[in-house]
């Protein structure tokens, strides 16, 4: 018996109308008609212009701050399923609090587990994101989750460089797993920047583990939030004799002064994704789509089809 496929209808969020508007283009739809009414107070109310009932429903948005993003997407959620949508898959190219993914002190929230908990309250039945901080935030869901790897958008690009002396560099000792699998696409080594912070956001002191003399630097995060790291690391980097140094980050979060810190540090640019849409234009930043990806994990999720061979690397 062949399979049978609903009909799908894409929606965006206000926080994330760019990137969504790309990935119905990509996929060959019309973003579908939701309205959001908005009350004196700051109280606000999505609703659907147009019939969801048995429908394959893909609400698209990043829950980054503010917390509104979050409160819109479960109000869709929530909409949606009183509309007796069939099946409500989540978009979240960005996944915010995923930073509190455990317990790293006394009293404190897990915040990554606790907006899991919340989303599938809400009824979603699927959640489609990309680059997790951490990915094992996977299995705080009870539901299908498709993580998908922003590598496949940033190795094409960093091959068109054709940088001779790639080395792959993690920005902290975190992230030196993230870097080994980023390295083994060029067969290249890595060096780490071993930070100790104060506080959150406020970095004491960074030494650098590895020899990048001569050497075409690229650093890989996946959250660029103030920068102060991604910039310290670069001064350091440079100070250690390399040629240049760049800086891949799928997220950019760029908050306080980070427009500010990227433009005065030695990094020749940041690589990002549109996941979170940029507050200003910079010399520096370059954007990368992930639309193409995401329209075509919709498709194969609709269609029944494998997401793993989205992460297959030219």
């Amino acid at each position: 018996m062949p399979l049978q496929f609903n009909t799908v209808k894409l929606f965006a969020g206000s926080g994330t109308k760019e990137l969504a508007a790309n990935i119905a283009q990509s996929y060959g739809h019309e973003l579908g008609d939701v309205v959001l009414t908005r009350f004196s107070d700051g109280e606000f109310q999505p609703h659907f212009n147009e019939s969801v009932r048995g429908c394959d429903v893909f609400l698209i948005q990043s829950t980054n701050p503010p917390t509104d993003n979050l409160v819109e997407l479960l109000m869709m959620t929530d909409a949606a399923r009183r509309a007796s949508a069939h099946y409500v898959t989540a978009v979240i190219p960005y996944f915010g609090l995923a930073r509190q993914d455990r317990k790293d002190k006394p009293r404190v929230a897990i915040g990554a587990k606790l907006v899991a908990n919340i989303l599938v309250a809400a009824g979603i039945n699927r959640i489609m994101t990309m680059d997790l901080h951490a990915a094992q935030i996977q299995g705080f869901f009870d539901i299908p989750v498709d993580h998908l790897d922003a590598s496949i958008i940033f190795v094409p690009y960093i091959k068109a460089l054709g940088l001779g002396n790639l080395t792959i560099a993690s920005p902290d000792m975190g992230g030196s797993y993230r870097a080994r699998t980023f390295a083994k696409y060029f067969n290249a080594e890595v060096v780490i920047c071993d930070k100790r912070r104060k506080r959150a956001n406020e970095i004491e002191s960074m030494t650098l583990i590895g020899d990048v003399t001569g050497q075409d630097i690229v650093l890989i995060d996946d959250i660029c939030d103030t920068a102060g790291t991604l910039a310290k690391a670069a001064g350091l980097i440079m100070e250690r004799g390399a040629r240049s140094v760049r800086a891949v980050c799928t997220h950019p979060v760029l908050s306080g002064k980070a427009y500010d810190t990227i433009e005065n540090s030695v990094l020749t640019e940041l690589i990002v994704t549109d996941t979170i849409p940029l507050k200003q234009k910079s010399s520096k930043i370059r954007v990368l789509s992930t639309a193409d990806l995401f329209a075509k994990a919709i498709m194969n999720v609709n269609e029944h089809g494998s997401i793993s061979q989205l992460f297959k690397v030219d």
